[in-house]
C-alpha cells in the first residue's frame, strides 16, 4: 500500500514508485520531492522491518550510502570548469580541518 501525497504534475513519480513494489521487488521505501519550497511528492509504502512486518510510515528513517557522490562530482566538475577549484590544490586549502593527522599534502585530485 502506498501512502502520502503527490501533485498531479508529478503523477508519473507515483506510478513508478508503485511499480517499484509491484514489478521490481521493492520491500519498503519513501520519496519526497520539494520544488521551489513546496512539497510536490511525499510518498511511502511497503515494510520497514521484514522481521516484524512493521509498515513503512511517513517518519521511517532510511539508511543511505553513497547517495550524494554523483551530486558532489557534478559540483566539483562545475567548480573546476569555472576555475574555482584545481586538482593540484591541497584539500586543506578549501577545508583547513582536513589537514589534521598528516593529511595536509592530500590534493583534490587524490580524493
Amino acid at each position: 500500500m502506498i501512502d502520502g501525497t503527490c501533485s498531479p504534475k508529478f503523477e508519473r513519480v507515483r506510478v513508478e514508485f508503485e511499480r517499484n513494489f509491484a514489478e521490481r521487488g521493492e520491500v519498503g521505501a519513501s520519496v519526497c520531492l520539494t520544488l521551489d519550497g513546496e512539497t510536490v511528492v511525499d510518498l511511502w509504502g511497503g515494510v520497514a522491518d521484514p522481521t516484524s512486518g512493521r509498515a513503512w510510515d511517513r517518519d521511517t528513517i532510511g539508511v543511505l550510502w553513497s547517495c550524494t557522490k554523483g551530486a558532489v562530482a557534478l559540483c566539483a566538475h562545475m567548480l573546476m570548469a569555472r576555475g574555482d577549484v584545481t586538482l593540484d590544490a591541497p584539500v586543506a586549502s578549501y577545508w583547513p580541518e582536513f589537514a589534521k593527522n598528516g593529511k595536509d599534502a592530500v590534493t583534490i585530485g587524490m580524493t
